[in-house]
């Protein structure tokens, strides 16, 4: 199924946009589309926060990754701060997604 996102005003894709689109192009109704994007964020939020992996097959993957504290500084004072560790997630492109974002006809 081939989604159109030509009539998006901002150049964000926003969870409100993907809402619209699914009412306008899979014909849900408002209230379902929104619940539906709004539960697909809930279900990765949930199990990033678990400490698991999120893989979307033909899109990419997300992972957590816990940093290790270290030393920083502040660049307006130039004080040193201590930075804590912490757990980010990181996004890895499918080589499909990198593909379609280079388009063809770009040598890689």
């Amino acid at each position: 199924m081939e989604f159109s996102i030509e009539s998006l005003e901002t150049p964000a894709l926003t969870k409100a946009h993907l809402a619209e689109l699914l009412f306008e192009q899979i014909g849900l109704n408002k209230r379902e589309s929104k619940d539906m994007i709004d539960a697909f964020f809930d279900l990765i939020s949930d199990s990033l926060v678990e400490g698991n992996d999120v893989k979307i097959s033909g899109f990419g993957n997300f992972q957590i990754r816990t940093k290790a504290p270290r030393p920083g500084r502040n660049p307006r004072t130039g004080e040193a701060i201590p930075i804590q560790a912490r757990r980010v997630v990181t996004f890895h492109a499918s080589h499909k997604l990198k593909d379609q974002i280079q388009g063809p006809g770009v040598a890689e």
